[in-house]
């Protein structure tokens, strides 16, 4: 076994403070249970976990410093990711002033919509600056290169900030679907949430486009 107890818990200590505070992933996660409700908040965790961990594997194998100078193809992910994140907060604005259940969607239901929740939160997960601060940056100093091969304690290691952040945006997505499912009989209310919700996209989205890579 390359990893020890003592490092899963370093990592998991310096993880939680760093994941705690609350980033792009949180805001979209938020925005998303606001204006759609706890199982498109939920879908989006997962694929914003998804999107991390497949982060986190491409620098576990050694490609971090080659995507770093690769920097058309990361400000195509970064580009592509903001203008989902608009889309999603126009539609989101666009049905504010439906009804629960009336709102317009895309074609194919719950399962599409999930799909589509989960496509975004990849997207945002591999164009979140702090991913790459996280796994590029943090997460090299907990490997010990006598302990055993260095790509697989990095891959290793990666799953313990992925579970953390997967547990507390999933918390920050139920908090806010609570907020949500608590205005359900005032509709003016409701609408007025789900547009907070389709706003903080569209402003995510606009700052990731403007914003550099390294901050």
């Amino acid at each position: 076994m390359p990893l020890t107890l003592e490092q899963v818990l370093a990592l998991a200590a310096t993880s939680a403070v760093i994941i705690l505070v609350p980033g792009p992933s949180v805001l979209f996660v938020v925005g998303r249970a606001l204006a759609h409700g706890r199982a498109a908040a939920l879908a989006s965790v997962l694929g914003n976990s998804l999107g991390s961990l497949g982060a986190a594997l491409v620098i576990a194998v050694g490609l971090g410093p080659v995507l770093q100078r690769w920097d058309v193809a990361l400000e195509v992910v970064k580009l592509a990711g903001a203008a989902y994140l608009v889309l999603l907060g126009v539609q989101a604005l666009r049905g504010a002033g439906h009804t629960p259940g009336t709102a317009p969607g895309p074609a194919g239901g719950p399962e599409r919509s999930a799909g589509r929740a989960v496509r975004a939160g990849v997207l945002v997960g591999v164009s979140n600056p702090k991913v790459f601060v996280l796994f590029a940056a943090v997460l090299p100093q907990f490997v010990d290169p006598a302990a055993g091969p260095v790509p697989v304690q990095m891959a290793l290691l990666s799953l313990v900030p992925v579970l953390i952040g997967l547990v507390c945006d999933s918390g920050w997505g139920l908090l806010a679907a609570r907020v949500r499912s608590a205005f359900l009989g005032r509709p003016a209310r409701l609408r007025t949430v789900t547009r907070v919700g389709g706003a903080s996209m569209i402003a995510l989205g606009v700052v990731t486009a403007v914003t550099g890579r390294h901050r």
